[in-house]
């Protein structure tokens, strides 16, 4: 993977086994790896949600720390695509693992191991040469009797799609109660080749601040709709900028965005009864990008209709896949 390296010196003296590479979590969809993403970078980089799907962008999250940083490239779940966007979003999936200097394989442990995740580990045997780590997560969900036989379910999944041991570790995790995530951590990291930092310290991902906002009005949208609704819409930040004539102590970004969907009664669930729902995304979305932003928001919501887009090759790269 490509990135700025920077100078040890710009940080002050670095010590000499200092490590810093990249790390890439995989598993069917809503698999809980975005939230673990934010629990070790410890801040929101990816968008999570309890439908499928969620993720469509590739969002690096920085973890740094004393003696290493570690680059998280959270992926789209893989999946057998239904349409030219999955497609897409699996072809995403392996140029990435391709890439990575460690791989983590998430299996929810509140979820019986099935042919998604052997689909998955299938696809997982061709890296030759990276480890791959399995990752055990939502333990907080479920009893340590059934964390514990999902471990020797996973073990032995490991040991017959990836020949040998299997993988090179075993670890359960819960990110929402913070149980194992600096295990995890430590973990990946002993991986991780010798290497100043990639990246200057305070920078906690190196997506543009427009991917950021339309992930987080993708989230807000996301919330209390129907399970069509994620496959079916995408966000586009048409416009963001600081307003001018503002006081400098008091700062407010325009920010001015559309949401697609592919159907008009898709449309007629975002916008709700009288702008309702809209409005309530609107408020949702603005709180977070306020918070990711550290200014004041002014959020300009339209929803059109693109029908079909998940299917269509020119729309799909007009909306940025």
């Amino acid at each position: 993977m490509s990135s700025q390296q920077q100078d040890p010196t710009q940080s002050g003296q670095r010590e000499e086994n200092f490590r810093a590479g990249f790390a890439s979590f995989v598993g069917r969809p809503n698999a809980g790896k975005s939230t673990l993403t934010n629990a070790l970078v410890g801040t929101k980089i990816a968008i999570t949600s309890s439908k499928p799907q969620t993720t469509r962008h590739t969002i690096r999250g920085i973890v740094h720390r004393p003696d290493h940083q570690l680059i998280l490239v959270d992926t789209p779940g893989l999946h057998r695509p239904r349409t030219l966007l999955g497609t897409r979003l699996n072809d995403l999936v392996e140029e990435t693992l391709s890439e990575v200097d460690v791989v983590c394989f998430c299996t929810p442990a509140d979820e019986p191991v099935g042919p998604g995740d052997r689909f998955i580990v299938e696809r997982l045997a061709r890296l030759r040469r990276t480890p791959i780590i399995a990752l055990i997560t939502k333990t907080d969900k479920v009893s340590k009797q059934r964390v514990g036989e999902h471990l020797l379910a996973v073990e032995e999944l490991g040991r017959e799609m990836l020949g040998g041991d299997g993988f090179a570790q075993l670890v359960p995790v819960s990110a929402l109660s913070g149980e194992q995530v600096q295990t995890v951590d430590e973990v990946i990291t002993e991986r991780l080749p010798l290497s100043p930092p990639l990246y200057p310290d305070g920078d906690l991902t190196d997506e543009p601040e427009a991917v950021l906002v339309a992930e987080l009005i993708r989230e807000a949208a996301l919330e209390g709709v129907r399970d069509e609704l994620p496959h079916s819409l995408a966000v586009v930040v048409e416009e963001m900028e600081a307003r001018e004539d503002r006081p400098e102590d008091n700062p407010l970004t325009d920010i001015h965005a559309t949401l697609y969907v592919e159907r008009p009664s898709q449309k007629a669930i975002i916008i709700g009864k009288g702008g309702k729902h809209l409005r309530e995304v609107g408020a949702r979305a603005r709180r977070s990008i306020e918070k990711l932003l550290g200014t004041k928001v002014f959020l300009d919501l339209h929803v059109k209709v693109a029908k079909e887009w998940q299917r269509d090759p020119k729309q799909l790269g007009r909306l940025g896949f």
